[in-house]
């Protein structure tokens, strides 16, 4: 019998890649040598980077999702390791978005970062870049991750996204009115999509609107509830049920409360119109 080493996730920074890869290989039923020979490398290279002995290459973490059918998880999990340009906790609650069963998402001000185009979360950054808050590294790093991000809308199984956007989101032209057009006509083609629900929470809504900041609300795939927000400076992952429960709740009410999605589609495309008449 084989004795397999168990491997401590906070002994070394590399750890937990190690230990989500040899799980995904298992559960794929190969064996380390068949994982290396599908990916282009040795069998000692996997052996090596399961025991967190060396560091994982993009190049191996991307084929090793592609094989492994693990919808970008490693990728992600390479991007946190390699890169320091995310907010401190964001990279934790990003391991849990990847293998949610269901994401629900408040914005206010800026469109959430799951339905940005290349275009938006640049300028975003580039904004950032302009006050001395982000590096021209740290804001490539950034906007390259997103876009890793959402390729969990190309999983299997496709996780439902619900996402609820206040009215400002829509009206305030990040980028300027060619980037916003392009941003707009991606949330209509995402809201094409049976697993996406896009719902805008309009101005005249005043008081009633449940929510007065961002809020991301996670169910996993054993139902287990999380929450996520953020300050300035950092993110926080919340696990506790009586202080998630009431966040649900409060969403639900949300969903009821904001346009039905055929309204707000209307509402997208009639501001989307607004930008490019005044191009």
């Amino acid at each position: 019998m084989v004795n397999i080493k168990e491997i401590d996730p906070s002994s070394s920074p590399r750890a937990p890649f190690g230990i989500q890869l040899r799980n995904s290989r298992k559960a794929k039923g190969l064996l380390q040598h068949q994982l290396a020979r599908k990916c282009g490398v040795s069998a000692s290279y996997v052996s090596f980077v399961e025991l967190a002995h060396r560091p994982p290459s993009e190049k191996f973490a991307t084929k090793a999702d592609e094989v492994l059918e693990t919808g970008g998880t490693l990728m992600l999990m390479w991007w946190q390791h390699k890169h320091t340009a995310l907010v401190p906790g964001f990279p934790e609650y990003a391991n849990h978005e990847n293998r949610a069963a269901e994401v629900r998402l408040f914005s206010i001000d800026i469109v959430s970062g799951l339905l940005q185009t290349h275009a938006y979360a640049g300028a975003w950054e580039a904004a950032n870049i302009r006050r001395g808050t982000a590096t021209p590294e740290q804001a490539e790093e950034r906007v390259a991750f997103l876009m890793t991000r959402q390729q969990l809308l190309a999983r299997t199984p496709t996780p439902l996204l619900h996402a609820v956007l206040d009215e400002s989101c829509l009206r305030r032209p990040v980028g300027g009115a060619k980037v916003m057009i392009e941003q707009l006509q991606h949330l209509e083609q995402l809201a094409a999509s049976p697993s996406v629900i896009i719902q805008v929470a309009p101005y005249s809504l005043g008081e009633e609107r449940p929510f007065s900041s961002h809020v991301t609300l996670l169910t996993m795939p054993d139902r287990k509830l999380l929450g996520y927000g953020e300050t300035e400076v950092r993110g926080y992952l919340d696990r506790d049920i009586d202080t998630v429960l009431p966040l649900f709740r409060g969403y639900d009410r949300l969903q009821i409360e904001a346009l039905n999605q055929a309204a707000s589609m209307e509402m997208i495309r009639a501001v989307r119109k607004g930008y490019e008449d005044g191009c």
